[in-house]
C-alpha cells in the first residue's frame, strides 16, 4: 500500500501558477505509475497528467498541454503538478493517484489503485 497527500493548492489569479505536490509513503520501494486528475463541481473527474513509474513517459490532456507540466522527485517521493497560464475553468479538486508500475502512463481513473484527498484549486478570473 501507498499513502498520498496532496499539497499546495489554493486561490490564483487567472495567468497564475501553482504547484501542486504529491507526497508519497508506505511501500515507496515499489515502482509507481503517477497521475493527476480533477473534477470541478458538476462533473466527472477529468484526467490532467500521467507519468510512468521510470518517469521516461508523460501524458497530458488536450485542455491543459503546454500549460501543466508533471514531473517528480525520486529522493523524496514527491509528485508535481505545476500548473501555468491558469484559467478559471481549471478550477477543481485536484487529486493525485498511484498505480503500481514501471512503463506506462495511464489516463483513466480505473487505471489507478490508489488516491489521495484531493487539493483545491481555485481560479479567479
Amino acid at each position: 500500500q501507498v499513502q498520498l497527500v496532496e499539497s499546495g493548492g489554493g486561490l490564483v489569479q487567472a495567468g497564475g501558477s501553482v504547484r501542486l505536490s504529491c507526497a508519497a509513503s508506505g511501500r515507496t520501494y515499489v515502482s509507481y505509475g503517477m497521475g493527476w486528475f480533477r473534477q470541478a463541481p458538476g462533473k466527472e473527474r477529468e484526467f490532467v497528467a500521467a507519468l510512468s513509474g521510470s518517469g521516461g513517459i508523460t501524458k497530458y490532456a488536450d485542455s491543459i498541454k503546454g500549460r501543466f507540466t508533471i514531473s517528480k522527485d525520486s529522493v523524496k517521493n514527491i509528485v508535481y503538478l505545476q500548473m501555468n497560464s491558469l484559467k478559471p475553468e481549471d478550477t477543481a479538486v485536484y487529486y493525485c493517484c498511484a498505480k503500481p508500475s514501471v512503463y506506462n502512463a495511464y489516463d483513466r481513473p480505473s487505471d489507478y489503485d490508489y488516491w489521495g484527498q484531493g487539493t483545491q484549486v481555485t481560479v479567479s478570473s
